[in-house]
């Protein structure tokens, strides 16, 4: 009896793991530039109102950056193009008229990695109430889908950071293609090199006191990117050198890196008394343990030229952080 019970066991076994064999499916890699976005509806809807409100949406101007440039590159493929290699595409919006109202996200439905978001209603206003609700979700899992492929593209070929998590407990995940222009035990400037033009990180440390003063937590930060601009990052000539521009008043966001509570900061520097401007991204991450800032900074000089991937690169590397 106990050898029939046996038998029929492995059977069983047998058969389950061939009926999931038959249930799996294999995925091809997804593909597609970073920060482009694929959007799926009839062409009527996509020159109509549903159209402005995603290209409104989905294309506003990315905060922060000297010149308008858009969150995401939009590009239309009607609904009876969405076949075959289209649907490997990274990230895709799908919208359709259907009597029930619905909104999803989804993972991998076509290729791996994969976002998807899927967006139907009855009518025009419905589907429109829908993405002005979602708006959040959806820029927020779009968004992190591009930030993770950035980060796998970057660990590809990583520069030893050792020396930085020694003098300052902080390990950062960024490319070969970095190099070491500063390293002193409590402020590091790594740079890149691009054509007409540069990339740069700074990581350095200050006390609370320096943002927690009072309350006006944006005008301290400013005044700590200048006081370090001043005694850090000298410009061409004697005398210039790296300060927040005056005429624009940065963004201010609160955000997490490594789980622990930070400062972001979006705005424009400048180098005082010299023709030299751009973006930049700055991250004051509160590390309690340690009774510190630690500050992440990143900045593109790009003359005349687009920035918006430039300055994802650096915020996909700073969002790397660990502070140990």
């Amino acid at each position: 009896m106990k050898k029939i019970i046996a038998l029929l066991a492995v059977v069983a076994l047998f058969s389950a793991c061939k009926d999931s064999k038959k249930d799996q499916v294999i995925l091809t890699t997804s593909s597609g530039r970073l920060n482009h976005l694929s959007v799926i509806l009839d062409n009527d809807l996509w020159q109509g109102e549903i159209g402005e409100e995603l290209r409104e949406k989905l294309a506003a101007p990315v905060e922060g950056l000297p010149q308008q440039e858009p969150l995401f590159t939009i590009s239309h493929i009607p609904t009876s193009a969405f076949d075959g290699f289209v649907r490997n595409n990274r990230t895709f919006l799908k919208v359709q008229k259907r009597q029930e109202p619905s909104f999803k996200i989804v993972r991998d439905s076509f290729a791996r990695p994969q976002t998807g978001i899927f967006i139907s209603g009855p009518s025009t206003e419905s589907i429109i109430n829908i993405i002005e609700e979602k708006k959040p979700k959806i820029i927020n899992a779009l968004k992190n889908t591009e930030l993770r492929e950035q980060q796998r593209r970057i660990s590809k070929s990583l520069k030893n950071d050792k020396f930085l998590e020694e003098k300052m407990g902080v390990s950062l995940k960024f490319p070969t293609a970095y190099r070491y222009a500063k390293k002193d035990d409590d402020f590091f400037w790594i740079r890149k090199d691009i054509p007409n033009g540069s990339m740069e990180i700074l990581v350095y440390e200050v006390p609370f006191s320096m943002i927690e003063s009072d309350t006006n937590t944006i005008g301290n930060i400013i005044k700590m990117r200048d006081s370090i601009g001043k005694a850090r990052v000298p410009g061409p000539t004697e005398g210039t050198y790296l300060r927040t521009e005056e005429a624009y008043a940065p963004y201010l966001f609160e955000s997490k890196i490594d789980g622990k509570f930070a400062y972001e900061t979006k705005g424009t520097w400048e180098v005082k008394d010299a023709f030299m401007a751009g973006p930049f991204i700055n991250y004051a991450v509160k590390d309690e343990k340690n009774n510190r800032y630690v500050v992440l900074e990143g900045f593109v000089f790009k003359p005349s030229a687009t920035k918006r991937d430039h300055m994802f690169e650096l915020e996909s590397i700073l969002k790397s952080a660990k502070i140990n």
